[in-house]
């Protein structure tokens, strides 16, 4: 059943701090359905906090209770109040042994992931690293949604909610959008439309979370076209757009090869006039080549049997 044990762990703190100033970040993985949440943190103490709310939001949505806590042995976890909480629910907590992480393998295998996860697509798109957050959020988000052979190939996501979203909506992450700009912000004469970075997904809105490169800030849009091959040159404040050479021709002709297939030039004294023999070039060449002999109009003339008889009057 969901929610029946809930796997969690801490990771950071991270070399630089996202964009609101957090170095770690927080996951809750379901045992049943693989579903995947994340939360991110400036101090490991807010981790009990986190956990009240996220036990509040998941339980309402899904209709069932948390039963038990497979953690590691952090403070964070192991606090008094912390503690007291989970007796006071009815929550039961299992510690792993001390410096034995493989005790809770599967949090700690999600969390390496996704952090592998983050760190290509903020090196893919040549993003600063205070981005990490947001690549971490949208390596969740696609994760969430993608089939796995643990659950006959569905996605966590419908296992616990028991709804198949659609991905048409996904993009690439980091890639350049042109963001629009409502009339009501802007003048007559100002530009429809804003370069943005693309960055997140929002999961309660349809929409896109974008960083605005003018104003340097996160904005929350709806009209946004994408150009997923362009990358943003930061020294240069510009965007660059990347090019993939493609060969049309694996195997190019030498020039040799070209002089064997369209046949060296034709000279004068190639040329016979008359009813002269082909010459020795033109008959020693392949079927496919060029014809390199001219003949004149009378040499056709006399290799032809057909006659014409006048009639008789």
């Amino acid at each position: 059943m969901p929610l029946e044990l809930i796997h969690s762990d801490v990771c950071g703190p991270m070399q630089s701090t996202t964009i609101r100033g957090n170095r770690y970040f927080l996951t809750f993985i379901d045992d049943c359905t693989r579903m995947r949440w994340v939360y991110f943190i400036q101090h490991k103490y807010e981790v009990f906090n986190i956990f009240k709310k996220f036990k509040a939001i998941v339980e309402l949505q899904s209709g069932y209770k948390i039963k038990r806590l497979r953690i590691d042995r952090g403070r964070e976890y192991t606090s008094t109040e912390f503690l007291k909480f989970c007796e006071d629910v009815g929550l039961e907590r299992q510690l792993t042994i001390a410096y034995s992480p493989k005790q809770n393998g599967v949090a700690e295998r999600k969390n390496r992931n996704i952090v592998e996860l983050s760190k290509a697509m903020v090196h893919e798109k040549r993003l600063p690293y205070k981005f990490w957050g947001e690549a971490v959020n949208t390596a969740i988000y696609i994760q969430n949604r993608c089939p796995t052979s643990a659950l006959n190939d569905s996605t966590p996501f419908e296992a616990f909610s028991g709804r198949n979203l659609g991905i048409k909506h996904l993009r690439v992450f980091g890639s350049i959008c042109y963001c629009h700009v409502p009339c009501q912000l802007r003048l007559k004469l100002d530009d429809s439309a804003t370069k943005c970075i693309f960055v997140d997904y929002i999961k309660c809105e349809k929409g896109y979370r974008v960083y605005n490169l003018q104003t340097h800030k996160i904005v929350v849009s709806r009209s946004v076209i994408f150009d997923e091959d362009a990358l943003w040159d930061w020294e240069k404040q510009d965007v660059e757009h990347v090019f993939i050479p493609i060969s049309f021709e694996e195997n190019p002709r030498t020039t040799e090869e070209e002089d064997e297939v369209t046949g060296s030039p034709t000279t004068e004294s190639q040329i016979e006039s008359g009813s002269g023999s082909t010459s020795a070039s033109s008959q020693s060449a392949s079927p496919s080549s060029t014809p390199v002999k001219l003949r004149d109009i009378a040499e056709i003339y006399a290799r032809c049997n057909m006659s014409i008889i006048e009639p008789e009057n």
